[in-house]
């Protein structure tokens, strides 16, 4: 009993944290393999279904609240996909260890990097061309619309998939999930703290399919259904209430918050291995 209160509780605070920040989905895998004993397969095939799960209900309630761009979410997505089959299939070839200390140094990368980054809205300056825009009425060329303009011409087509199909691979590999890694990468290079959010959310389906498919594969998926399905119920919960609350927590308080998480976390496993 103790065993599945653990599972449920976990989830519903880790999932209730990917909703909220995108990120702490990698705390799943860790919790099965390090503190729980399962055997590495089992440990990542649980992890990764019940990132399908908070990747669909996360990214369904992102998009209702306009917080999700489709169109960099699915050049990202075609990456990832590619990218967890190679992933997967390198979990074979690659020692783990290796690959994981790589993940965490990118995301202690990306925790400071987001620190020290400054956007217009923070330092409150603006073009000459948006005040313009403003002070004419031009709302085709307001702020909002300037911005994404700009992430769009930032961020091409090719760029995106070659995105994706590297930290899919990662990810896929080291059973991070996907938002760990993409979403404070997106924020460098300048999307919107709640967008990028979203658009790792929606990604981290495209990671899960193959990963589920192929961790599965090497487990005995029949005999941990009752662990699964218990999980998977207590993850989409805290993942749906998560995601749902998004509109209480400030941008820039979100974004601090998931920084120095990252950081934190980044530090303690490449100090502790």
């Amino acid at each position: 009993m103790t065993y599945y209160i653990i599972i449920i509780i976990a989830n519903i605070l880790i999932g209730g944290m990917i909703g909220l920040t995108g990120i702490a989905g990698f705390l799943l895998p860790i919790l099965y393999s390090g503190f729980m004993g399962m055997p590495t397969a089992q440990a990542l095939a649980l992890s990764f279904f019940a990132f399908l799960i908070s990747g669909v209900l996360g990214s369904w309630n992102y998009h209702k609240a306009g917080n999700l761009d489709l169109r960099l979410a699915a050049l990202i997505s075609i990456g990832s996909l590619i990218g967890a089959v190679i992933g997967v299939r390198l979990n074979l070839l690659i020692d783990e260890a290796v690959v994981k200390r790589i993940l965490y140094a990118v995301v202690l990368l990306s925790g400071i990097s987001i620190l020290l980054r400054k956007d217009q809205k923070e330092d409150g300056s603006k073009s000459p061309d948006v005040h313009a825009a403003i002070e004419s009425g031009d709302a085709s060329a307001s702020p909002v619309s300037q911005n994404k303009s700009k992430q769009e011409a930032r961020i091409s087509a090719p760029v995106c998939i070659i995105f994706g199909l590297v930290t899919g691979a990662v990810c896929a590999l080291s059973g991070a999930g996907g938002p760990v890694l993409v979403m404070p990468l997106l924020v460098i290079l300048g999307v919107p703290i709640k967008t990028a959010v979203g658009v790792s959310l929606f990604d981290s389906i495209f990671i899960a399919i193959p990963s589920c498919i192929g961790y599965s594969m090497q487990c005995d998926i029949i005999s941990m259904a009752g662990v699964l399905m218990v999980s998977l119920i207590s993850h989409g919960i805290g993942v749906f209430a998560g995601s749902r609350n998004t509109s209480f927590i400030k941008p820039e308080l979100l974004k601090k918050a998931v920084a120095i998480f990252s950081i934190l976390i980044a530090i303690v496993k490449l100090i502790t291995g």
